[in-house]
C-alpha cells in the first residue's frame, strides 16, 4: 500500500478513536457504587486555583475535552499529509516519526492508566504511521538537458 493510504486510516483511526474518547470518556455516565461515588466526591470539592474556583470534575472534564480537541486536529493533520506524502515525503518522516513515537507513548499511557480499547487503537495508528514512514518514497526529479 502506499503512504497516503496508511496516513488516511490513521486519520480515520484518529476521528473515531476522538468521538469514543468524548462520548465515554468525557461525558459518559460513571457505573454505580465506587465509580460514582468518586465522581460525586470530585463535582463537591470546590478549591480556588489562580484565582478561579474549580472543580476535580471540571478539571477531568477540561481535559478530557482537551485530549478530544487535539485527537480531532490530529485526525485532520494526518488527512493533509496524506496528500503531501505524494510530494515531499523525505521532509515529512520526521513529522511523521514524532507522531508515531507520539502514539507508542499514548499507547503506553493508555494500558498503565486506563484500559485496552484505546491501546489497541493507538498502536494501530502508530502501526499506520510507521508503514506511511516505510512507505513514503521520494519524489523522483527529473534532470532537463538545457
Amino acid at each position: 500500500m502506499k503512504a497516503t493510504i496508511y496516513l488516511r486510516i490513521a486519520s480515520v483511526l484518529t476521528i473515531i478513536h476522538s468521538i469514543l474518547h468524548t462520548i465515554g470518556g468525557v461525558f459518559g455516565k460513571p457505573l454505580p457504587g465506587a465509580a460514582a461515588l468518586a465522581w460525586a466526591a470530585m463535582q463537591s470539592n470546590h478549591f480556588v486555583a489562580m484565582g478561579y474556583e474549580r472543580s476535580y470534575a471540571e478539571y477531568y472534564r477540561g481535559m478530557g475535552l482537551g485530549i478530544t480537541v487535539f485527537l480531532t486536529a490530529e485526525a485532520v493533520v494526518f488527512w493533509l499529509l496524506g496528500s503531501l506524502v505524494k510530494e515531499d515525503s523525505a521532509r515529512l518522516r520526521p513529522i511523521l516519526s514524532v507522531f508515531f513515537i507520539g502514539y507508542l507513548a499514548f499507547a503506553v499511557d493508555s494500558y498503565f492508566y486506563f484500559f485496552l480499547g484505546p491501546v489497541i487503537v493507538e498502536v494501530l495508528i502508530a502501526l499506520c504511521l510507521g508503514m506511511a514512514i516505510l512507505t513514503a518514497k521520494p519524489k523522483i526529479e527529473i534532470a532537463h538537458a538545457q
